[in-house]
């Protein structure tokens, strides 16, 4: 009869020799290994840090170079940057410049589906509202459903102006130093649809104390289709030069 090959002598002896761990020695090191599988694969469901942070801060980059290339596209389309909003003939702001640009975001149906002669929020733009392209959504923000925290930043000498529209040849600071989004803090998301965005003091305001969706600072999207990070540490008069389209003034490097 043959031998049991796994109870030889000769194996067992190998066993041991090629180890040279006693049982005790294997156990602790067992439980260290499953500690720190452990704490590797929960870890990451902290809201920010580490890999996944990287990861949210890479898909929240490319969620606005699609929104850049996309304004970028409208204004090849029709000779200009789309206003901050559209208005209704009493001047009341009804549509932010998030819907105007669907069209260019392969999301045609729902702007479609939208009646821009009522307000965003009208009921008959429910059903629109509800359908928030994931483009508009930074994957960092754990927010109500249907906000953004991807804003423009709107005011005099901005490229968001209110019913106003921008065209390239109006940014004499050059595109590569002018801002056309920004992420704001998570406290100051808007319903997408809204006609809503950041003023100056938003952008300027941004801190190491805001509820950030990314650690140390925010994405933004420049005038030339570029995404960069933007640290809350950028002096103010950094992010002044950012915002003006023709105030004569330097950015430097950031």
């Amino acid at each position: 009869m043959s031998s049991n090959p796994f109870s030889s002598p000769e194996n067992a002896d190998t066993t041991v020799k090629s180890s040279g761990l006693s049982t005790g020695t294997k156990y602790l090191l067992g439980c260290g290994i499953v500690v720190a599988l452990l704490f590797f694969l929960l870890l990451p469901m902290g809201r920010r840090g580490g890999v996944r942070d990287a990861s949210r801060r890479t898909q929240c980059k490319n969620n606005l170079k699609q929104i850049a290339l996309a304004l970028d596209n409208y204004h090849d389309e029709y000779g200009s940057f789309p206003p901050a909003y559209t208005v209704d003939s009493g001047g009341r702001p009804l549509h932010s410049w998030r819907t105007l640009i669907l069209p260019f975001l392969e999301a045609s149906a729902v702007y479609s589906s939208i009646d821009l002669s009522k307000p965003w929020d009208d009921p008959v733009n429910k059903a629109a509202f509800e359908k928030q392209p994931a483009v508009f959504r930074c994957p960092g923000f754990y927010g109500p459903s249907g906000l953004t925290t991807y804003l423009g930043v709107a005011g005099e000498g901005c490229v968001f102006h209110g019913s106003e529209v921008r065209r390239i040849r109006d940014i004499t600071d050059g595109i590569s130093d002018t801002l056309l989004v920004i992420e704001t803090s998570e406290d100051r998301a808007v319903p997408w649809m809204a006609p809503q965005d950041a003023d100056r003091q938003m952008f300027l305001g941004l801190t190491e104390k805001s509820d950030l969706s990314h650690l140390g600072g925010v994405n933004v999207a420049i005038a030339d289709g570029s995404v960069r990070f933007c640290s809350y540490q950028l002096p103010s008069a950094a992010r002044t030069a950012l915002m003006t389209i023709a105030g004569n003034d330097k950015v430097g490097d950031f």
